[in-house]
């Protein structure tokens, strides 16, 4: 069960807080003889509001709108005193990450729609051919060797880019192919590589749920993206 967003991140905020006085303190303690007394006590009502600020910018952050700030409160406060709660951690984990998964739903309305309307003409043209899970490809070279399994490694080359034609990512720029498991990508590569044979070059679609799904990878793509690929399959090792 994943952590609540907001409290990792508050986490280690504090977390960073300690570190640099603990830093300061092991200077403080190299000063030969000289003794310094470190001030570590706070003001509690000005630390208080401080850890209310970090909680409620990564709320916002998060995209959560009408909240009950009293209950928000209530809910620290019942943890902090020990009170029972009206739901237990594992039920407020699933109930945020759920409601995380519709916030950016939503806010990706209009990438998914493009992503499907792309497709959908995509799989008109001449030489597309669609799988049963949604993957498209075209065959640009047919290749004659080896077919990989699951379990093998290959080595590639490839590129990479967004339905708008945004490159994010090219073994052919750098002058490296690249080499990995065929169960350790994306699913839609996994499933395109297992119909490959060594020698071939083809054109992938990848629809977001065979790519990088609702979350997106770096800054580069975003989340629920359809992705292209031109792939090489150089070498099954």
């Amino acid at each position: 069960m994943q952590k609540l967003f907001f409290f990792i991140l508050t986490f280690l905020s504090l977390s960073a807080v300690h570190a640099q006085n603990s830093q300061k303190s092991d200077n403080n303690k190299m000063k030969g003889n000289q003794s310094t007394k470190i001030n570590t006590t706070q003001n509690m009502d000005t630390l208080s509001y401080s850890l209310g600020l970090l909680l409620a910018q990564n709320i916002k952050d998060l995209g959560f709108e009408k909240l009950v700030i009293s209950d928000i409160a209530q809910g620290l406060d019942d943890v902090i005193k020990g009170n029972s709660t009206k739901v237990s951690i594992n039920e407020a984990n699933t109930l945020i990450n759920n409601e995380i998964a519709m916030i950016n739903e939503r806010k990706s309305a209009s990438v998914i729609e493009e992503g499907k309307k792309f497709l959908a003409e995509n799989a008109k043209r001449p030489g597309v051919i669609t799988t049963a899970s949604g993957l498209q490809y075209e065959i640009i070279t047919p290749g004659t060797g080896a077919t990989p399994k699951a379990t093998d490694q290959v080595t590639t080359n490839y590129r990479g880019t967004l339905i708008d034609g945004t490159q994010f990512d090219s073994s052919y720029d750098r002058n490296e192919p690249t080499t990995f498991p065929v169960n350790g990508v994306i699913k839609g590569w996994t499933e395109a590589l297992q119909l490959m044979k060594e020698g071939a070059k083809w054109k992938l679609y990848i629809p977001y749920n065979l790519a990088y799904g609702t979350r997106g990878a770096g800054k580069d793509i975003p989340p629920y993206a359809t992705l292209i690929f031109e792939i090489e399959l150089l070498k099954v090792n």
